[in-house]
């Protein structure tokens, strides 16, 4: 195996994970950086944003530096993509989400010259905007910085 860090894996299982357990596995998280947090809405947009601005806010990222502000977006989009069904649309198609995320940066292959990776997770409901009529749905997305 080429890689040796699986920064996909804790992404979602970080995302998963209640309070109570993601505290006790972070700590024996090596060599990455992560970020946490929640958003609820029927605006995509917003969706994306809350992962962005809570990225942006722990430092994951250099906000001035387009190559990583690029990277993080598209591996959002890619994990919206697996909680959506491949249907990027919410609230245009009556849909909410209610998600945890979890954003995982660092260093997954053994070669060193590979450079660092970020991975988006996701987890949560996403259903009609009726309580108790949504379902538990998962997305991932990991690119290259």
């Amino acid at each position: 195996m080429t890689q040796k860090l699986r920064i996909g894996k804790i992404a979602t299982l970080l995302a998963m994970l209640d309070e109570q357990e993601r505290a006790s596995y972070q700590s024996i998280v090596p060599d990455v950086q992560i970020c946490e947090g929640k958003v609820g809405s029927m605006d995509m947009q917003k969706v994306i944003s809350a992962v962005e601005t809570a990225v942006k806010r722990s430092k994951l990222i250099q906000e001035g530096v387009y190559r990583e502000t690029h990277a993080l977006y598209h591996a959002i989009l890619e994990g919206l993509e697996g909680v959506t069904r491949g249907q990027w649309a919410i609230g245009e198609i009556m849909r909410t989400v209610g998600l945890r995320f979890a954003v995982v940066r660092g260093n997954p292959y053994v070669n060193p010259e590979e450079g660092e990776w970020i991975a988006v997770a996701f987890y949560g409901t996403i259903g009609a905007p009726i309580k108790g009529l949504e379902h538990e749905a998962v997305g991932l997305g990991v690119n290259h910085i």
